[in-house]
């Protein structure tokens, strides 16, 4: 490969996984630091919202959806049992496996969590001045020193 073809591919536009994953640590950076308000970290808000409608999930299930290894998330789960905000139960169908489920105090919390999350959301995409995908992706993928 010569020296001019290796430096066209420097300049390359960037890939769309590069795009998505610099967008993806930026917004998960900023809400980080909005829920340590609160005491809760990213992972355990993101389990609150998987169990937020009342059903309930496995922790099998729970994993796959969030794609958070087991052992991780049973250490995130375990926190939020301490804290009162989610409880365990055996599975109805299969006593083998546990189901976690949000308590109310768990969605009373969540209620404040999603509060802040949404108020972080709108103003990404009032400093983005736009709500088309394409736009808020390459607005949150551009470097910046934030």
């Amino acid at each position: 490969m010569s020296a001019g073809e290796i430096a066209e591919r420097a300049v390359a536009p960037p890939l769309l996984v590069e795009l998505l994953t610099l967008a993806q640590r930026r917004l998960t950076r900023t809400l980080t630091h909005a829920l340590a308000e609160e005491d809760c970290t990213f992972d355990q808000w993101l389990v609150l919202r998987a169990l937020g409608d009342g059903e309930g999930r496995l922790m099998g299930d729970l994993a796959q959806r969030l794609l958070i290894p087991h052992a991780s998330l049973t250490r995130i789960v375990d926190a939020l049992v301490d804290d009162g905000w989610i409880y365990r139960r055996q599975s109805g169908i299969d006593r083998r496996r546990i189901a976690a489920h949000l308590s109310r105090r768990g969605h009373d919390r969540l209620t404040r969590l999603n509060a802040l999350a949404e108020a972080h959301e709108s103003a990404v995409r009032t400093a983005c001045a736009s709500e088309d995908p394409a736009t808020l992706l390459a607005f949150l993928a551009e470097p910046r020193t934030d």
